[in-house]
Parts: structure tokens; C-alpha cells; sequence
């Protein structure tokens, strides 16, 4: 009877026909025994289920995909074979959240056959760790499948419950990933980007990404009904999801599960499931800190085209890199500085020129100017996500930057979801979408071409991070959410919430060039540079507390991280500034300590060169006292805690500069408490004593 129950319920959850009498089942467990991966073929479909400490996870949820020119694995399947190992080792980031990377898991390779038609068969291989579980398809070469094995659907299904909560940003408007994220029961969910993050009814918190998208195209969530989400690919222009053929290994697929939401950030499955570094010696790729001409055109204070207030001219770049000499920043950042940007460009990507300066701009003197004084420039290719032009000028534009000493390049896609260019074998002009296989791949293009320059790249409106960053170690960050910039004319900006939200999204998926520290928090309440200049709606604010800038630098894990604001602002605030210069980009260690999705988060990082500690933490629109254990200092030692802190009257509208920065000895294993004000953070030092 108990049987019986379970596949009744197993074909609820999927919608099956009805079963035969006789089914497979394989179990896996991660190494602490708390996960189990169920696989069955039950009723002749592929499926799986996941539980956690004896709750479930996914409900028995369906696998499988379908091609265009060949038999699919979608019916009549059953387990013909499989195969177990398990492996404990740790390697080494050459950067990165974490220096040492420990990779413990189990695995189960699972191949099904269909019982009728042509001889053929998939196999499914599962891991699972401590943190999750991951698993990916692998179609071996054989004779029934030989030639093109284009998909046109992946089955993999995610049984997540319809009363799950699920925090989430939407997968099919116009702005990519960018955009608030949304929170609501699963069952009212249509469709979603990943990581997606979800709490069930037993309090069991969960992520779905997926790691290692090459020659793939990327998986969004879409709903078959409340509560149970299939894996969606962006269909190539007029084709197929994906263009492949025999043999081939699709993405892992990753749940990532952990009873305490700051479980699923002390998490590193998706690196784990990346393959090694294949650049070799990358000790050329150089974590650190930059500033940049930027800030200054989203606010109007500048422009990216040419004028009376351009913003790339020789004289202002230079101005950067004296500040950025005189505060130890590594990078100046340079937005506008080539020809393209007078016309229409967010819609006509044909105008740019990658290798052709402005008329004021010296290239050639700034990377020598640059270079004297210990700094670099960093590189900016904005494509409008116009791929046939950037991709005809690529390899010129980098050996530009390579000749002027340029060590990072940030690239640029702003356009509509579904209008990148893309000209066919045919020279037609066809619209591709920012997350579709053709994407996936120009973006290795472009790192690939960078590597061979020694240049690392800083992607914004990318293709979403799946830890590839391991294996292209010159893949460093990019954007992919919601950044700082909507603080300046997004209408509405940023809420109090989105960077406690950003922890457990989208920061899972890997680094984000969020651009904090800004110190001017009002910064469309200050005139035009000209009288009759433009001003933004004094409502596109930072909704943060000074203090939260500061944090943010803790939080928000960038291995090129950005201090946003002009210099002349931070000039006006030395004392809080030196927190940004202190604070390190590149980690020992990272521990996210305490949080919820959404409403709080605390981490601590340990410098990688300095071996001290920082702590940071934020929190929503609430103000809350917070207490988190220094257990991650040494126990019993002592340390000077150098605290930057919400003032007593501190609040994100009213008083956002209310700052208290002070010193206080601490001891290594004692609680550490702060009040954070309505939007507030708290960005602390830790030097040892002694």
C-alpha cells in the first residue's frame, strides 16, 4: 500500500500516465548523510526527487529532453545501468571568496535506455555534497544518434510545492536580469531566472542555478503548474534551444539546500561542479580596487559623449589617476572614451569603434601616464550588444589595450532582452536574447581572447555567472542584477532591502560589480553643472545609510570592486573613506554568519594578504540590534576592532550620514553587537594585537 501511495503521488506531482507494476529505484547520499537523491523509472519516466533531514526538498520530478531530428528520452525508459564513486580533495582559487576550496562529494551516474525504438541511451550523472546536489546530462556518441542533436526541449522538472516561498527575478521582460526581486507563494510564479531561491513549509531553504554553461543555452524556470517548474532554454533566432551533436554534457542543474538561509552561501557547489583553470599561469589576473569615470554621466555631471562636459577627456582621466595614486586604487576605470557614442548608440551598435579614441582622449599618453604612477587604466567595450561589429574589431581592440597597459577590460550589452545582433552564414541580420546559446558562447570568445592578451573581463548586462570563473580564472566579475547606477535615475531606485536581498539571490550564482560607495546620498538635490543641464528626480537616491556604503564593500563579494563616487566626494569624508582603503578585494576566507533572505545579513572576510578580519552587515527598511559571534577570530586573542556604525539617530531618509566610527578592543570568540539603523550596515577592521 505504501508503494502504491508513493507512485500515486509521484504521478501527481508530474502528471504521468499511468505505471507499470515493476520500477527501479537508485538512492545517493551527500557524505553527511543529510541529502538524498531519489532516481527511479518508474511509470517509464526518468525522475528524481531530493530530501533533506528526512523533508522534502523537490517532489519526484521528471528528467529528460527532446531533439528535433532524433528519438527523444522522454517515455518507455528505464534504468539500464549505473555507476558510483565519491571524491574528497581541495584545490586551491588563485582568487576568490575563499583560498582553499574543499570538493567532497558522491556521485551516481545513472544511464536509462528506452524499452522500443532504435538502441540508444542517456546518461544521468548525480553529485551530491554536503550543501546540495548537482546533476547533468551526458549523451554518449552511438549510432542512433549520429549527427545534429539539436534540442528542442529539456525536460528537467523541479517539484518545489505551490506554498513555497520563492524569492526570484523574471525571466521573460525586457531588462534582463534586472530587476527587484519579487517574493510570493512558488504556485503564482510563470517564470523566473536563477539561482531562484525558495523556504518550504518545514523551513528548509533551497536554490536552483546551474553551473558550467558552455555551448548551452541558459536555463530559466518556467511554470507547468503550481508549484512545478521546468527548465525553459532560450530558443536560438527562427531554431532550436540548443545546437549540438554526439557526444555531449549539458550544464549541471544545481539545488543547493541548507536549513539556515546563510547555509546556501557557505556553499561552493557551483565551483565545484566547474572544470580546473585551463589558462595556466594566471598570476597576471589581479585582484583589487578602482575607481572611475562613471558615476559622473549617470548623474549628469558628465557625459559619455562629446561636449562641454565630456567625461573622457585626457584631463579629467588624468585627475582619477592622481587620486587613484594618492589612495592606493589599482584601476581607473574609463566610460565614453571612443567613437560611437555621439549618435544613437543604445540602438545602433554599428557606431562604435573599439580601436578609435575620441579626439580628447590620449590613449597612449594616459596608459604611460597611468603606469608611472604605480596605476592602470581599465578598459571599457560598450557593444551596445551589437556582437557582428564588436566581434569584427575584438581582437584589434584588445591588442589596443594590451599595447597601453591595460590589465581589465568591462564590457557592455545594453539593449532590449531579445535584440542582440547577430549576422548569419548568410550575412542576415537575426536578433538573438542575452541569455541564448550564441551568447554563452561569444562571451567565451571574448574571454578567451582576452586571456591570450593577458586581460581580465568585467561583463555587465552578461550571461549569468555558473562558476566558470574557475576554469577561465580571467572571468572575474560582472553585473547581472539590479546595480548602484538605478540609484540614480531608476524610479523607482533600489529599496531598502535589495542588497540583504542580493546576498541570497543573485550572489550565489558568483561576484557582482555592484559599484557601492557612494557618499553622496542626494545626489540629484545638488544644480546642474550648466544652468540649463539636466537634474535627475531628487526621489533616485541611494536608500542606504552611509554606514551600509561602507558595508556593502564586505557584502557584496567583487574581485575588481569599485568605489563609485567622485573623488571630490570622498575628499569630503576622509575618515569614512578609509574603510574603503583598507578593506581588501581578494579573500583567505568568507563566512556569511547570520540572516534572512531579504531582511538582514552579516559576513565576515578575512584578507588574503593581510590576514586580518573585516566584518560587514546590512539590513532592510527595519532597524535591528544585531549580535554575531567573533568565533571566526582567533579564541582568546585580542584584536582592535576599528568600527564604522549607525549613529543613534541614524536613518536612510531622514539622517543617512549619522555615522559613529570608532575603536574598541575585542577578544577572538566573544559576541559583537550593533544596533543597525532603517537601512544601515556596519563595516568593521580587526587587527590583532600584540
Amino acid at each position: 500500500m505504501t508503494k502504491l501511495l508513493t507512485r500515486m503521488l509521484g504521478m501527481a506531482a508530474i502528471g504521468w500516465a499511468a505505471a507499470p507494476l515493476h520500477a527501479e529505484s537508485l538512492t545517493l547520499a551527500s557524505p553527511d548523510g543529510k541529502i538524498i537523491v531519489t532516481v527511479t523509472d518508474d511509470g517509464g519516466q526518468a525522475t528524481y526527487a531530493v530530501s533533506f533531514e528526512g523533508g522534502q526538498v523537490i517532489a519526484p520530478s521528471k528528467l529528460g529532453m527532446i531533439f528535433a531530428e532524433h528519438h527523444g528520452f522522454d517515455r518507455g525508459l528505464t534504468i539500464a545501468g549505473s555507476a558510483r564513486a565519491s571524491s574528497d580533495t581541495t584545490w586551491e582559487q588563485p582568487w576568490g571568496e575563499r583560498r582553499l576550496v574543499r570538493d567532497q562529494h558522491n556521485e551516481l551516474a545513472v544511464t536509462f535506455a528506452p524499452d522500443a525504438g532504435p538502441a540508444r541511451q542517456i546518461t544521468v550523472r548525480f553529485r551530491a555534497f554536503d550543501t546540495g546536489i548537482g546533476f547533468r546530462y551526458e549523451l554518449p556518441e552511438q549510432a542512433a544518434l549520429r549527427g545534429d542533436m539539436n534540442i528542442v526541449e529539456e525536460l528537467t522538472q523541479f517539484g518545489v510545492g505551490e506554498k513555497t516561498t520563492m524569492w526570484y527575478t523574471p525571466s521573460d521582460e525586457f531588462n534582463r536580469y534586472e530587476y527587484v526581486t519579487r517574493t510570493g507563494p512558488a504556485g503564482t510564479v510563470d517564470d523566473a531566472h536563477t539561482p531562484a531561491t525558495f523556504r518550504n513549509e518545514a523551513g528548509i531553504h533551497f536554490s536552483i542555478h546551474e553551473a558550467a554553461l558552455v555551448d548551452y543555452s541558459s536555463m530559466s524556470l518556467g511554470a507547468l503548474r503550481a508549484g512545478n517548474f521546468e527548465a525553459r532554454l532560450r530558443n536560438w533566432s527562427g531554431g532550436p534551444k540548443v545546437k549540438t551533436a554526439a557526444p555531449f554534457k549539458s550544464p549541471w542543474r544545481t539545488i543547493q539546500v541548507a536549513r539556515e538561509a546563510v547555509g546556501l552561501i557557505n556553499s561552493d557547489i557551483i565551483l565545484n561542479l566547474n572544470e580546473p583553470n585551463k589558462l595556466g599561469d594566471v598570476s597576471w589576473v589581479e585582484p583589487g580596487k578602482y575607481v572611475g569615470i562613471w558615476w559622473a554621466m549617470h548623474i549628469n555631471e558628465k557625459t559619455w559623449g562629446s561636449g562641454p562636459i565630456h567625461g573622457a577627456t585626457t584631463a579629467e582621466t588624468k585627475r582619477y589617476i592622481d587620486f587613484a595614486a594618492e589612495h592606493g586604487f589599482a584601476g581607473v576605470l574609463v566610460e565614453g572614451w571612443n567613437i560611437g557614442w555621439d549618435g544613437d548608440w543604445f540602438n545602433n551598435g554599428d557606431l562604435f569603434r573599439f580601436t578609435e579614441p575620441m579626439p580628447d582622449y590620449d590613449l597612449a599618453e594616459l596608459g604611460r601616464y597611468a603606469q608611472s604612477k604605480g596605476v592602470r587604466l581599465i578598459g571599457h567595450h560598450e557593444t551596445s550588444a551589437n556582437i557582428a561589429n564588436y566581434e569584427s574589431q575584438m581582437e584589434a581592440a584588445f591588442d589596443l589595450m594590451q599595447t597601453n597597459g591595460v590589465r581589465a577590460v568591462k564590457t557592455g550589452y545594453v539593449a532590449d532582452a531579445g535584440d542582440v545582433v547577430r549576422v548569419d552564414e548568410n550575412g542576415i541580420r537575426r536578433n538573438e536574447w542575452h541569455d541564448s546559446q550564441f551568447m554563452v558562447g561569444h562571451h567565451l570568445r571574448v574571454v578567451e581572447a582576452a586571456a591570450k592578451r593577458r586581460i581580465a573581463i568585467n561583463a555587465h548586462e552578461p550571461v549569468k555567472d555558473t562558476g566558470l570563473r574557475r576554469t577561465y580564472p580571467n572571468w572575474m566579475t560582472r553585473e547581472g542584477a539590479r546595480g548602484m547606477e538605478f540609484n540614480a535615475w531608476g524610479t523607482p531606485p533600489n529599496p531598502p532591502s535589495h542588497e540583504a536581498m542580493l546576498a541570497f539571490t543573485r550572489m550565489l550564482a558568483g561576484p557582482m560589480d555592484f559599484t557601492p560607495g557612494i557618499f553622496d546620498l542626494r545626489p540629484n538635490e545638488r544644480p546642474p553643472v550648466h544652468a540649463d543641464g539636466p537634474r535627475g528626480d531628487p526621489s533616485n537616491r541611494p536608500q542606504t545609510t552611509l554606514a551600509k556604503q561602507l558595508a556593502l564593500y564586505v557584502v557584496l563579494y567583487s574581485p575588481l570592486q569599485m568605489a563609485a563616487d567622485l573623488p571630490e566626494n570622498y575628499e569630503a569624508r576622509m575618515d569614512a573613506f578609509q574603510f574603503i582603503k583598507d578593506v581588501e578585494a581578494d579573500w583567505e576566507e568568507s563566512i556569511a554568519l547570520v540572516g534572512e533572505v531579504g531582511e538582514y545579513v552579516a559576513f565576515a572576510r578575512q584578507g588574503r594578504k593581510s590576514k586580518e578580519w573585516f566584518l560587514g552587515a546590512v539590513t532592510d527598511e527595519n532597524e535591528r540590534e544585531l549580535s554575531v559571534s567573533l568565533a571566526f577570530l582567533e579564541k582568546g586573542k585580542r584584536y582592535r576592532a576599528q568600527i564604522y556604525r549607525d549613529g543613534p539617530d541614524a536613518h536612510w531618509d531622514t539622517n543617512p550620514y549619522a555615522m559613529v566610527i570608532e575603536e574598541k578592543a575585542v577578544t577572538g570568540g566573544e559576541a559583537f553587537a550593533v544596533r543597525l539603523a532603517a537601512s544601515g550596515g556596519v563595516a568593521v577592521r580587526f587587527i590583532p594585537e600584540g
